[in-house]
C-alpha cells in the first residue's frame, strides 16, 4: 500500500476519534446540568392575620325539654320569640296525669279514713288495758296497726305530690328571660321526657363560634388580637377574646369548636349572624416563610430544600411549620434572598450543576 495512503487513513482515523470523543465529552456535560424551577425566598417577619367564619351565638343556651312524656297540644312561642321568665312556652296533653293525681288523691282519702279508725281503736284498747280487761299484747297490736295506718297515709300523700308535680310538668315554662333560637317539636307530636323542643337563649353576653384545624389551635391559645366582622355590617367592628377551646375534636370535620367573646357588641348584632374572626400572629422574631409543598424533599425524618448557590444545588435541612393552601410554613433554615429549587427535587444529587 502506498506510504501516503496510509497517512492519509492515520489522519482521518485520528479526526474521527477526536470527534467523538468531543461529542460524547458534551453528552457527558449536558447531562449533569440539569434545567430548573426555582423561587427566591422572603422572609417576612411581619404579624400574619388568619380568617374564620363563625356565627353569632349567646353564651347560656337552654335545650328545654319536659319532664314528662305525652302529646303536645299548644306552642306559644315562635322562632326569635322574646320570653321572659315564668312564661308558658308549651302544654301536653296531661288528661292522664291528672287521672293519677285523681287516683293518689282518693288513696289519701283511704290512708286517712284507716288512721281514724286504728286512732279510735287504739284509745279505745288503751282504756280496756287500764281496765285490765285485754292483755298487753292485744294492746301492742293495736298500737301496731295504727302505726301502719300512720305510714300508709305518708306514702299516698308523696305519691299525690309527686303526681301534683308531674301535673305541672305538663307545662314548659322559660326559666329565664331570652330569644327562642331554635323549635324541635310541634303541637300534635308525641314527646318523651326529656327529648329537646326547645332551645332558649338566655340574655346576656354574645360569643362568635368558629371551627379551627387542629394545626391552628396553639396559635389560637397564645394570640393576641380578635377583630370580629360581620357579614350584614360591613362598617362594624367588634374586639373579642377566645374564651373556650372544646378539648375534642368534632368527629365529622375534625375541627375544634372555639367560643369567642364581643367585647361591647354593637347592639345591632343578631342572633344566627355570619361574623369574620380576624386573629392576628405576633411572629416576633420567628421567620413567617412559606415556600411550595414540592420544594420539599424528605430524607428520613428530616425536610430539606435544594438551595442553588453558584449554579450549583446544595441539600438543607429546614424545621416546618403549619400547612397552608399547597404551601408549608418554613421557621428554620433558611435566609432571605436564598434560591430554592421548586420542581424536580427528586432527580438532584448534592453538588450538580443546574440552570434556573
Amino acid at each position: 500500500m502506498n506510504k501516503g495512503v496510509i497517512n492519509y487513513i492515520a489522519v482521518f482515523s485520528l479526526i474521527v476519534v477526536l470527534l467523538v470523543s468531543g461529542c460524547s465529552k458534551t453528552a457527558t456535560t449536558t447531562e449533569q446540568v440539569s434545567l430548573v424551577r426555582s423561587e427566591i425566598v422572603k422572609i417576612n417577619r411581619s404579624s400574619q392575620n388568619v380568617n374564620y367564619s363563625g356565627e353569632i351565638r349567646g353564651r347560656y343556651e337552654t335545650q328545654l325539654a319536659f319532664q314528662v312524656s305525652g302529646k303536645i297540644i299548644k306552642r306559644n312561642v315562635d322562632l326569635g320569640s322574646s320570653v321572659n321568665s315564668g312564661d308558658v312556652l308549651m302544654e301536653i296533653d296531661a288528661k292522664d296525669i291528672q287521672q293519677s293525681v285523681n287516683i293518689t288523691s282518693a288513696q289519701v282519702s283511704s290512708a286517712e279514713s284507716q288512721l281514724n279508725l286504728a286512732q279510735t281503736n287504739l284509745e279505745r284498747y288503751r282504756t280496756l288495758y287500764g281496765q285490765g280487761a285485754i292483755s298487753r299484747a292485744q294492746l301492742d297490736q293495736y298500737q301496731n296497726a295504727y302505726e301502719v295506718a300512720q305510714a300508709a297515709v305518708r306514702q299516698s300523700s308523696a305519691q299525690y305530690t309527686q303526681g301534683t308535680n308531674q301535673l305541672g310538668y305538663s307545662t314548659l315554662v322559660a326559666d329565664s328571660a331570652g330569644i327562642i333560637s331554635s323549635i324541635n317539636g310541634e303541637a300534635g307530636q308525641v314527646v318523651s321526657a326529656g327529648q329537646t323542643v326547645l332551645t332558649l337563649v338566655k340574655e346576656g353576653e354574645r360569643e362568635v363560634e368558629i371551627n379551627v384545624p387542629e394545626n391552628r389551635v396553639d396559635e389560637l391559645r397564645k394570640t393576641e388580637q380578635v377583630q370580629v366582622g360581620f357579614w350584614a355590617l360591613p362598617n362594624v367592628i367588634a374586639e373579642g377574646k377566645v374564651r373556650e377551646i372544646s378539648p375534642i375534636a368534632d368527629k365529622a370535620s375534625r375541627t375544634y369548636k372555639v367560643r369567642i367573646t364581643l367585647i361591647n357588641p354593637p347592639p345591632s348584632i343578631n342572633l344566627g349572624m355570619t361574623a369574620n374572626v380576624t386573629v392576628a400572629q405576633k411572629s416576633g422574631d420567628q421567620q413567617a416563610t412559606y415556600i411550595p409543598l414540592s420544594a420539599i424533599y424528605q430524607t428520613g425524618d428530616t425536610p430539606n430544600v435544594w438551595v442553588i448557590t453558584n449554579d450549583t444545588v446544595t441539600l438543607r435541612p429546614i424545621k416546618i411549620g403549619v400547612f397552608g393552601d399547597n404551601k408549608v410554613q418554613v421557621l428554620e433554615g433558611l435566609q432571605d434572598g436564598d434560591v430554592i429549587v421548586t420542581a424536580g427535587v427528586q432527580k438532584l444529587h448534592e453538588g450538580q450543576k443546574v440552570r434556573i
